[in-house]
């Protein structure tokens, strides 16, 4: 077990998220979902059943997504860094997680992601 975890912060697109990490990386899974009861619902303001946390692992590195509301948003103030082998890999990379998205920097063998 890695000692710390990174907790993506959703509004209500976490399952959704982590589906998509999970088919860009190789070696890849999707965990636990855990979802709302009702006494979470309610605190929470969201329907009852609707998911709240999904734990994956890509490529290893283990992530917990939360479906926490809007009350906070993705910046680059928390980034990742992939790390490639070769160019023709930080181009499919560079690709499938830029895609439909904001694009920050992606410098040689490696990839800055700022929004996920």
């Amino acid at each position: 077990m890695q000692k710390i975890t990174p907790f993506l912060w959703f509004d209500d697109k976490a399952e959704e998220a982590a589906n998509f990490y999970v088919s860009v990386f190789k070696n890849s899974k999707i965990g636990g979902i855990t979802r709302y009861d009702e006494e979470g619902a309610k605190a929470a303001a969201r329907p009852k059943g609707t998911v709240m946390t999904v734990e994956f692992q890509l490529d290893g590195q283990e992530f917990t997504a939360l479906n926490g509301g809007p009350h906070f948003k993705f910046t680059e103030a928390t980034s990742f860094v992939v790390n490639c082998e070769t160019q023709e890999e930080v181009d499919r990379f560079w690709a499938k997680l830029s895609e439909g998205g904001e694009k920050s920097r992606c410098d040689g063998r490696w990839i800055l992601i700022g929004r996920l």
